[in-house]
């Protein structure tokens, strides 16, 4: 078994890392891949088969060099079972939280929360196609993150279009307590997903993904129950609406970063 330390220096988030694991996957003499994003390295443990992987890493045009060679001490590895075990627990809690807060909002008349369920749909989608990472074929994921990315995509276009109509007159003022008492249920979920997710250690990147997605709903869940308090105070709907749209460029954007790994 050997290492080979790639300088890669353009690899700049989990994206790039992502690219270069669906790249690199059908080379059946690779063992193993260990990635220093914020160092720009990757080392890639295999048997044969160097110029192969110098080729894929080229045609990414993220300006790969090699290193160095080495014989391989040891070989890092990730338990499979146990990262599909927590990722079914994860998305299990996103699907039922889309659903919780998606009846809460309309039933309440709050965007925020529509739009925080529409993020926790995206976000059940992202650990749907982690599971479908767990050892699956390049062309399947493609296909699925695919779809994800233009589902995503439509969801976020019709947010924005309904945001739109309750800025121009339509719809009534939220009621702030429930908005805040929703989101506060729906912070504590996205952390105990966060907990999971940092419980299994995985250095993969479908798994460092999935923490990050984890983060920023944190923040979306922090927003939307600011958007209640101020709701409280103003008497105006315009801090729901806000946070709302705000929300709705989240998934926006997620849906654009999927769409992007799918080519």
């Amino acid at each position: 078994m050997k290492k080979s330390t790639f300088k890669i220096t353009q690899m700049d988030c989990s994206s790039e890392e992502q690219m270069i694991r669906m790249k690199l996957e059908d080379i059946g003499t690779i063992q193993s891949l260990d990635f220093d994003i914020p160092n720009r390295t990757l080392s890639v443990y295999h048997e044969e088969g160097l110029s192969d992987i110098e080729e894929a890493l080229k045609s990414l045009n993220l300006n790969s060099s090699l290193e160095t060679t080495v014989k391989a001490t040891d070989v890092p590895s990730s338990d499979k079972k146990q990262e599909r075990n927590i990722l079914w627990w994860v998305l299990g809690i996103n699907a039922v939280f889309f659903v919780i807060e998606m009846t809460a909002g309309w039933l309440v008349n709050s965007m925020g929360l529509i739009a925080d369920s529409l993020d926790m749909l995206a976000d059940a989608s992202v650990y749907g196609l982690s599971l479908f990472a767990v050892g699956t074929t390049v062309a399947r994921k493609k296909k699925v993150a695919k779809i994800s990315g233009y589902l995503q995509m439509g969801l976020a276009s019709l947010g924005f279009l309904e945001v739109l109509r309750r800025f121009l007159g339509v719809g009534e003022t939220p009621l702030f307590q429930w908005m805040i008492i929703v989101a506060s249920i729906a912070l504590v979920a996205n952390l105990v997903t966060l907990w999971l997710i940092n419980k299994a250690k995985s250095r993969e990147a479908h798994m460092r993904a999935s923490s990050i997605f984890t983060s920023n709903d944190i923040i979306v869940n922090s927003g939307v129950i600011t958007a209640g308090i101020l709701v409280y105070f103003t008497g105006s709907k315009w801090p729901d609406l806000v946070i709302g749209a705000v929300v709705f460029c989240f998934v926006m954007w997620g849906a654009i970063r999927i769409l992007k790994l799918s080519k």
